[in-house]
């Protein structure tokens, strides 16, 4: 398995691709630790050890255990709210399959929603005291398979709202909101990260489902942090713009919701964008 480095300093982790490598060169080495870790353990969990908001990382990660388990040590605020955005990530790109007319390609981005985060979702809900809606996903992803598009309409609806609720009761409970939604954005660009790497095989996208999971991780991260944008700039205006600087540059890896034949960005390259919009977080506590 490949490694990455990272360097974990008082308050972000950054990872260190190759283009980050050579900024970071001129870098005081002495302010931080230089940290090998497996190419899928997640950055912010190292940064989460200093700013409280998670457990210690530990070896494993997404590309094991799958999209719903692999940030099993987050706390249970940031655990659950990425769990709600992922989800959205899929309906985001799985929408836009149905809108082309590509019901049976759509398919996967309403199931993984339930067989893949759903379940690791479940304790968390319980403490927040939102109700489940386990039901609403399978009723959507019901509505794909007959490729009803009135009664999927009907069902996008009833869940979105689902989703927006939880977001509102887990959001009530956060005092630092604008770090609190930085961080998940985080969190869904690094899955975003595995899944765009698993889509790649000897510089073409051999996997369509993959490089589609890692769009719809993407434009979400991306909606989620306009919602905060306006507070962001008001806090720091320069960080803000290079947030969505990064954001931009990772966006433009997906040219359309059906690949091209290769890769616009390498793996690394890739990374690299992530640890850009990392590298502004501290920015914003």
């Amino acid at each position: 398995m490949k490694k990455r480095k990272i360097w974990a300093g008082l308050s972000t982790a950054v990872l260190v691709a190759a283009p980050v490598a050579s900024q970071a060169a001129g870098m005081p080495l002495h302010s931080h630790a230089v940290v090998e870790a497996k190419a899928n353990q997640h950055l912010l969990q190292l940064a989460q050890a200093h700013q409280g908001h998670a457990a210690p990382a530990t070896a494993g990660g997404e590309g094991e255990s799958g999209e719903g388990e692999g940030a099993a040590k987050l706390a249970p605020p940031l655990h659950l709210y990425r769990g709600i955005e992922m989800i959205r990530g899929h309906l985001i790109v799985g929408n836009e399959l149905v809108e082309a007319g590509r019901w049976a390609d759509a398919l996967p981005h309403f199931l993984h929603p339930e067989e893949e985060i759903y379940a690791s979702l479940r304790d968390d809900l319980k403490a927040f005291n939102i109700a489940p809606f386990q039901a609403a996903l399978k009723s959507l992803s019901q509505t794909v398979k007959a490729k009803n598009k009135d009664a999927y309409a009907r069902a996008r609806a009833t869940l979105g709202e689902r989703l927006a609720a939880a977001e509102t009761a887990v959001r009530a409970k956060e005092e630092k909101g604008l770090s609190f939604t930085l961080e998940t954005a985080l969190e869904v660009l690094q899955q975003a990260a595995d899944e765009y790497e698993e889509a790649i095989e000897k510089n073409r996208i051999a996997n369509v489902v993959e490089y589609q999971d890692a769009r719809g991780f993407v434009f979400e991260a991306d909606r989620l942090v306009g919602t905060v944008m306006q507070d962001a700039s008001a806090k720091d205006a320069e960080a803000a713009k290079a947030l969505k600087a990064s954001l931009d540059e990772l966006k433009a890896v997906f040219p359309a919701v059906m690949p091209p034949k290769q890769p616009v960005k390498s793996a690394s390259d890739f990374l690299s964008a992530i640890a850009n919009f990392e590298l502004q977080l501290g920015n914003f506590q």
